[in-house]
C-alpha cells in the first residue's frame, strides 16, 4: 500500500530534513525562547538525559534487531523494529529539544579543560555530525518504505540508504551514550 506518492519521496525528504535540522540548531543555539515551551520542574529537566540514554540504548537494540531481521528475510520484524527505532528517535528528540529550549541551551561540560578539548569535544562533534547526516538518510529510507509495496521496494535504493542510515545511526547513538557518560557519570 502506497502511503507516500513515489514522486514526492525526494522533495519530502528535503523538506523534513531542513525543517528538522533547523529546529534542532535553533534550539541548540538558544534561538527558541524558553517561554515557547511549558515550564517544568527542575527534577523533570534533570531526568531527561537519563531517560534519553535509556531511549538511545533501546534504539541501538531495535536497529540491530531490525538489521538482523532483514538479513534473515523477515520483512515484518524488520519493519516493526525500524518503525520502533524511528519512534524512539522521535521521542529522544522531543525530550532533548524540550530540555534545550527550557534551559536555554546545551549543558556545559563539568570536567577538566583537557578532557573537554581532547575527549568531549571531538566525540560530541562526531556524534553531532553523524546525527545530522542521518536525518535525511533515515527520512529517505522511511519514505521509500512508505511509497512502495514490499515486493517493489527491492528495486529502489531503500536497502542501500537503509544500511548507511542504520550504520551511522548506531554509531551516533553509541557516541551519544558516551557523551552522556562523560557529562553525568565520569564528571
Amino acid at each position: 500500500m502506497e502511503y507516500v506518492p513515489r514522486e514526492r519521496v525526494t522533495s519530502l525528504t528535503v523538506v523534513l530534513s531542513v525543517v528538522s535540522l533547523a529546529v534542532v540548531f535553533a534550539a541548540a543555539g538558544g534561538r527558541i525562547p524558553p517561554s515557547t515551551v511549558p515550564a517544568a520542574p527542575q527534577w523533570f529537566l534533570e531526568l531527561i538525559p537519563h531517560v534519553n540514554v535509556v531511549i538511545s540504548a533501546t534504539a541501538i537494540a531495535t536497529i540491530a534487531f531490525g538489521w538482523r531481521a532483514i538479513r534473515r528475510g523477515n520483512v515484518d520484524n524488520h519493519r516493526i523494529a525500524m518503525l520502533a527505532s524511528f519512534g524512539l528517535f522521535a521521542a529522544f528528540l522531543v525530550l532533548y529539544l524540550y530540555r534545550l529550549v527550557a534551559t536555554g541551551g546545551p549543558q556545559p561540560f563539568p570536567g577538566p579543560d583537557v578532557a573537554y578539548q581532547f575527549v568531549y569535544l571531538p566525540l560530541l562533534a562526531i556524534h553531532i555530525f553523524l546525527a545530522v547526516v542521518c536525518v535525511p538518510l533515515v527520512y529517505y529510507a522511511l519514505l521509500l518504505a512508505f511509497a512502495y509495496p514490499v515486493e517493489e521496494l527491492r528495486r529502489t535504493s531503500h536497502a542501500r540508504f537503509g544500511r548507511l542510515a542504520a550504520s551511522l545511526w548506531l554509531i551516533s547513538f553509541t557516541l551519544g551514550i558516551v557523551v552522556y557518560v562523560l557529562l553525568h557519570v565520569v564528571y
